[in-house]
């Protein structure tokens, strides 16, 4: 990957005051909001709602450590104590210079503790929570997507509706049903198509370089089998149906190739996906930057944009802003998956938007969200001890307690989510470091230190 590129310029501000939003409080609004995360977190399953309590009253002008000040004669001993260690621990040498970091408490609505919380920074896969939360506003969380065979002049084409998560099983069912009506009328032999017109033609956002392909990311398209890392994923899926339909007695004249189904093909057969939320629930667990960007091109063209980076990251703006309340200050966002070296959020809005998971208002549209954090210590996700998280004498105390949202790019490294303090009460944190030069699973252990300060266990 490239070097990071050069940082915007930060603001001086983070949000101040023991108070981040003056709507008026309706009666135990704070106790309703620990009770959804007491209920939902253990049994994976959350609630939100309501604009975010980040939105207003940010104390322009405040600096983080002047913010710090000012709150400690309010805090409690447990959080004054938590306080005191992450000013220490965030100046730790892993972490580098250049790191951000807030923790709000998410009952009470007060900003606890924010370190250049406004800096803008390289959020990696943190930008996945942005995503997610578009995606699931703009399409709903039951939504599902489709993928269908049509059958004209000889030819079965496969069309494709943004299914990230197809397979092969899939495939073979659609070609059962398909051969079933080309035997019917007495048919032996056809022609395969892909039609993936839904998108346009793949292009890199701003932030991406060819080094990108297949690997860590496909070309973006509707189309795709078993999640291949290959540069046509569209012909790769019609190849696997054809071989499905050989298998099932059908002879495959010439090659498959790529066209876009007429509308007088007569429809054959379709496969729906699983529901959005158990998609956002996968992608986030494992951090599946294929899954990120083709859910960015279905929330476009869900709100009427047009399929592309700019109309997904259009719509994902306007979501967070219009829809949520949320601040896009120096907020810049060029994909969905977080690849990009361009992208730059500040540690205050990952923040705001992981606190919209504790209000109660939005759980039927959100929750998938927080089902799908990794949890510290949780084998499969990104946080599981395969990746060296949470397995030092620091932060090994909070497997098992920390929800959060990974994030790892060459000179970037972000850790953002939940936890329940050690005074019982859920705190909302963010935390993002670009620019150490520290092996990079020493910085992860350095932010999973933080965590654990954070859920009081590292006190």
């Amino acid at each position: 990957m490239n070097d990071i590129n050069e940082e915007t310029p930060a603001a001086s501000f983070v949000p101040g005051g023991r108070r981040r939003h003056r709507r008026a409080k309706q009666g135990g609004n704070g106790m309703r909001r620990a009770m959804v995360l007491a209920m939902a977190v253990p049994v994976v399953s959350v609630a939100l709602t309501g604009p975010s309590a980040f939105a207003a009253d940010k104390g322009i002008g405040t600096t983080a450590k002047d913010t710090t000040a000012d709150q400690a004669t309010g805090l409690d001993a447990d959080d004054q104590q938590m306080v005191t260690n992450l000013e220490t621990r965030v100046l730790d040498q892993r972490l580098g210079s250049d790191v951000s970091g807030v923790v709000l408490d998410a009952e009470s609505d007060a900003t606890l503790w924010g370190h250049n919380a406004a800096t803008a920074l390289m959020p990696a896969s943190n930008v996945k929570l942005a995503t997610s939360t578009a995606a699931l506003t703009v399409l709903g969380p039951d939504h599902r997507f489709t993928t269908k065979v049509v059958y004209g002049h000889g030819t079965l084409t496969l069309i494709g509706g943004g299914d990230r998560t197809l397979t092969t099983a899939d495939l073979a069912e659609l070609a059962k049903t398909a051969v079933a009506g080309l035997k019917a009328a007495g048919l032996t032999s056809v022609k395969v198509a892909v039609d993936d017109s839904l998108f346009p033609e793949p292009t890199l956002a701003n932030g991406w370089n060819t080094g990108y392909y297949p690997d860590s990311v496909s070309p973006v398209r509707a189309l795709v089998v078993d999640g291949h890392l290959v540069d046509d994923t569209s012909l790769d899926a019609g190849q696997v149906f054809a071989k499905q339909l050989l298998t099932d007695g059908i002879t495959v004249a010439g090659d498959v190739t790529r066209a876009t189904a007429s509308r007088t093909d007569v429809p054959v057969a379709r496969h729906t996906s699983a529901p959005l939320s158990d998609i956002v629930h996968t992608m986030l667990k494992t951090s599946d930057n294929n899954i990120a960007e083709t859910l960015l091109r279905m929330t476009a063209l869900g709100a009427g944009r047009p399929a592309t980076f700019d109309g997904g990251t259009e719509v994902v703006r306007q979501v967070l802003s219009t829809r949520y309340g949320v601040s896009l200050a120096n907020f810049e966002m060029y994909d969905g998956s977080g690849l990009s070296r361009a992208d730059r959020i500040p540690a205050a809005t990952l923040a705001e938007i992981l606190e919209l998971l504790t209000q109660p208002r939005y759980a039927s549209t959100l929750g998938s969200i927080l089902d799908g954090l990794p949890v510290s210590g949780e084998a499969g996700s990104t946080l599981g001890p395969e990746w060296g998280r949470f397995d030092d004498a620091n932060s090994k105390c909070a497997v098992g307690k920390v929800h959060a949202k990974t994030g790892t790019l060459t000179g970037a490294i972000a850790l953002s989510g939940l936890t329940q303090g050690k005074d019982g009460k859920w705190k909302v944190f963010s935390f993002i470091e670009n620019n150490s030069t520290a092996n990079p699973n020493d910085i992860k252990d350095a932010m999973d230190g933080l965590a654990a300060t954070v859920n009081g266990c590292w006190a």
